[in-house]
């Protein structure tokens, strides 16, 4: 049983003690800077790393492949960028605009994310990094790192004499 409740973290699924996850978590995301002696400017950098935080992917593990799947409507695949960076740090990244406004539009709600986004996974010793594969479909990227296949020893059995 966990001391902190899991809506602390912004209801994410994500363990904090997981060793491959280099997750960004703005602890000042939900405190609301409206006035008095707390209140400072929110910052492009602050923005930015609410938009990291917001960016939701699944890390799942098969028998042949480490599968990344990122939720990113509204994007085209010219607008993500899927990098292997010092090894082994899977990199997606790219950026949503905003939508421009006009004199005469009324804005009644705005609650879509706009912004840069990034997220890095560290991945494990079994991945085959050369062979990264990614696509995208209907919002939804999906990235592919093959493992290695394990090679098990070769036993052979010792006649014992006597």
């Amino acid at each position: 049983m966990s001391l902190i409740p899991s809506s602390f973290f912004g209801g994410r699924r994500s363990n904090v003690f997981d060793p491959f996850s280099l997750d960004i978590w703005d602890p000042f995301q939900d405190f609301p800077f409206a006035g008095g002696a707390l209140s400072a400017p929110r910052s492009e950098f602050a923005s930015d790393t609410a938009a990291v935080a917001n960016t939701r992917i699944d890390w799942k593990e098969t028998p042949e492949a480490h599968v990344f799947k990122a939720d990113l409507p509204g994007l085209k695949k010219e607008e993500v960028k899927v990098e292997v960076e010092e090894g082994r740090v899977l990199q997606i990244s790219g950026q949503r605009n905003k939508e421009k406004e006009e004199k005469n539009d009324r804005w009644h709600r705005v609650e879509r994310s706009s912004g840069r986004f990034l997220r890095r996974f560290r991945l494990p010793e079994n991945a085959q990094v050369d062979q990264v594969k990614a696509a995208m479909e209907n919002g939804v990227l999906t990235v592919t790192v093959p493992k290695e296949e394990v090679k098990t020893p070769d036993v052979k059995a010792i006649d014992i004499s006597g």
